[in-house]
């Protein structure tokens, strides 16, 4: 039996809900996948805020509050919001990602560990037990199963998305070889990829030299490739459609004045009152 997780029982938790409520996780993540038409990194910073206002308004057993960009600056872990549970009262704190589907950052590895101890094997290829066994036990492996990260997978073709949680401790046991990558894909820097006894990919350490930026080092997996590695909290893909009227309301609220902000906080809050009461909850 898996040892008892806070982020597990969240996901466990946040998935029966939508099981029972799915109108309103796919409101929910159309108005923010809507945001992309506003810019291509917009729906990432709101998400931040909008999933605890998700989790405050229909988790009644949970609370959460958004970090903040400066004290996230200020923290050794890659957290964008705060969740506490109202009957344990474990606080969990949990990294907000908003991918198009296909390759998932996991983590930033933002002390630069994971590549250099890879690079320090002198090997292409490592596919003894007993050495990846001492890779992936070494400090700077040890925080792959405490990650907490909460995926919003988006396929903007097909306006389907999902929420999908990468099972971190049944990769971590399933890897059965590590080899070096140093070409195709215009790849620039090397990277280690994890496969299983098949020979089937799982995740991909990038490089973590001074030279590379955020997105070309730390921790990898993909949501295409890698995806019987996943479980989805929406219960499979679910549609999505843009909500026009939310980037009005958005270029509106912009030029309206404080007063004019708080009619229209009244309104909505008074909408999400009704939708609650809507789905009986």
């Amino acid at each position: 039996m898996a040892e008892y997780s806070p982020y597990r029982e969240f996901t466990k938790r946040l998935k029966l809900l939508i099981s029972k409520h799915p109108n309103l996780i796919a409101t929910t993540l159309s108005n923010i996948f809507t945001m992309r038409l506003i810019g291509n990194k917009t729906h990432g910073d709101l998400a931040e805020i909008a999933i605890p206002e998700f989790i405050n308004q229909y988790m009644y057993d949970f609370t959460s509050t958004h970090v903040g960009k400066d004290r996230f600056r200020a923290k050794k872990r890659e957290e964008d919001i705060s969740v506490v549970n109202q009957i344990t009262k474990d606080e969990v704190l949990i990294s907000i990602k908003a991918y198009s589907v296909g390759p998932l950052q996991l983590s930033t590895d933002k002390e630069a560990r994971m590549f250099p101890l890879l690079e320090s094997q002198r090997v292409s290829e490592i596919n003894t037990s007993d050495r990846i066994r001492a890779i992936l036990e070494s400090p700077a492996f040890s925080e792959i199963e405490q990650m907490n990260v909460l995926p919003l997978i988006y396929d903007e073709k097909k306006n389907i998305c999902n929420i999908l949680i990468f099972d971190a401790e049944q990769a971590k046991q399933d890897v059965a070889a590590i080899r070096k990558v140093t070409g195709g894909y215009g790849r620039k820097h090397p990277i280690y990829e994890f496969r299983n006894e098949n020979y089937e990919y799982i995740c991909e350490v990038r490089y973590g030299g001074t030279t590379a930026n955020a997105l070309q080092r730390g921790l990898w997996t993909n949501t295409r490739n890698a995806i019987q590695y996943f479980d989805s909290i929406t219960g499979g893909w679910i549609d999505y459609s843009h909500n026009m009227i939310l980037v009005r309301l958005f270029s509106h609220a912009l030029v309206a004045s404080k007063r004019g902000h708080d009619r229209a906080l009244q309104v909505v809050k008074d909408d999400i009152a009704e939708m609650i009461e809507g789905e009986r909850l």
